[in-house]
């Protein structure tokens, strides 16, 4: 008989979906997708057959395609087919057959689940797939969470055959005499999952016959064990992480006192995409000059005095935004200057705007970066001084300087830091007739 009850089970103990759903089955037309079709149809749930071809065995592939077919078609299940040219996806990326393969088939796979409204998308991992990825994360590197192996669920993706192990879901095929179709490249030691399965498990289930089980058990030790992580580097994040309108500060002091440093620092930092080594080259330079930098994928983290300061990642200097008389908005990075003219001859002290004397401006302005070299005579000051300089006697970090907007005037004139201090030669006098207003707005 088909194990109906323990599947059942285990889809009501890991609240896998509800009643009512809908549910999208990746069916290869092996053994494992093949039964976890059966065992969804017995149940009556409303489900659907997403099938991939990956052209990458020839005629059996196309085998595997027809069988597919025929299976949804007796089952009268609705069935969506594509196919990839994996290969050449694979050079034009410079990634693995394996990994073009694994991302073409999920990104289809969403696709497919938002155009039909499909809840979620069952995949037919077992246990001893986990154990797998559990051998792979370990061979390869891993954090607690390469230890948990596969998760029943995550996101809108649902595994419920991870309660049988693959010998398990041998016997109930060969017993309920269910057709399938075999994919020879299983048996090749060409991919590193095949070694494992063939070469090294094995030689495990010789010294621990309970295999399956014991890394079961396991899996879910450390899946309470990361879920108890997650809590408590929520409640640090909470503390340690302050918010502010140039980025996220942390204070080094406070870095220092974690405990063990290099595991909590990691996992504060893992949102921002840091990896392990670079938490523990930050560890490694708590007493660095500031403007000492780090960086992820996504992210900058500067030593900034006291603090360790994260930001967003930008591509290098931003393009020169230029101004013309009737520019009422410019957006630069993360700022939006807007900008009006006025008859009323006012002044507010207010570092995000700038008044400046109209009759003076030469047309176009320009809107860009600081450049090394940028000097300018602050409002007050009778003297020129670096931009550079007045930065250090601001105590402006690093990460601001190189995104702060600097206004120039069309005859090279800096007029105004934005946000900070505009230029003395443009202020208002009582000659001024018109007034120009800029104003800064970050984001």
């Amino acid at each position: 008989m088909l194990p109906l009850s323990p599947f059942q089970d285990f889809i009501t103990k890991h609240k896998l979906f509800s009643s009512g759903n809908k549910i999208l089955l990746a069916v290869s037309g092996g053994k494992d997708s093949v039964l976890m079709l059966h065992l969804f149809k017995a149940i009556g749930v409303n489900i659907g057959v997403a099938h991939c071809n990956f052209n990458l065995r020839g005629d059996e592939a196309q085998r595997d395609e027809n069988f597919v077919k025929i299976l949804a078609e007796t089952l009268d299940l609705p069935l969506h087919i594509t196919h990839f040219d994996t290969k050449k996806y694979a050079a034009e990326n410079k990634i693995s057959t394996q990994m073009a393969a694994r991302y073409l088939r999920y990104s289809w796979f969403e696709e497919i689940r938002l155009a039909n409204q499909y809840d979620y998308i069952a995949l037919a991992q077992h246990q001893n797939d986990a154990i797998e990825t559990v051998l792979i994360n370990l061979i390869r590197g891993t954090g607690i969470s390469g230890l948990h192996g596969i998760l029943p669920k995550k996101q809108h993706l649902i595994r419920p055959l991870l309660f049988l192990s693959r010998e398990e879901i041998d016997e109930i095929v060969t017993a309920e005499n269910i057709s399938f179709v075999e994919d020879s490249s299983n048996v090749s030691t060409h991919y590193t999952r095949n070694k494992l399965r063939l070469q090294v498990i094995p030689h495990l289930q010789d010294i621990n016959p309970n295999l399956e089980k014991t890394f079961a058990e396991n899996m879910a030790r450390f899946t309470e064990l990361e879920n108890f992580l997650e809590l408590e580097v929520a409640k640090l994040r909470t503390k340690l992480i302050h918010k502010k309108v140039d980025g996220l500060y942390i204070a080094l002091d406070e870095i220092a006192r974690l405990n063990p440093q290099k595991l909590l620092l990691y996992e504060l930092l893992k949102p921002y995409h840091f990896t392990a080594t670079v938490a523990e080259e930050i560890l490694d330079s708590l007493n660095a000059v500031s403007g000492t930098h780090f960086f992820s994928s996504t992210h900058q983290a500067i030593i900034n005095r006291n603090d360790l300061v994260i930001v967003e990642k930008h591509a290098g200097n931003l393009l020169n935004q230029f101004v013309h008389p009737a520019t009422a908005k410019i957006d630069f990075g993360d700022a939006t200057i807007f900008v009006h003219y006025s008859t009323e001859i006012k002044f507010e002290v207010n570092a995000e705007k700038a008044f400046v004397n109209a009759d003076q401006l030469i047309f176009p302005l320009v809107i860009r970066n600081w450049q090394n070299g940028d000097k300018f005579i602050p409002l007050g000051m009778k003297m020129f001084k670096k931009v550079s300089d007045f930065f250090i006697d601001e105590k402006v970090p690093l990460h601001v300087k190189h995104n702060t907007p600097i206004l120039v005037n069309g005859n090279g004139d800096i007029i105004w830091v934005a946000g900070m201090r505009q230029d003395n030669r443009y202020k208002l006098t009582t000659a001024t007739k018109k007034v120009a207003i800029f104003e800064l707005e970050n984001y």
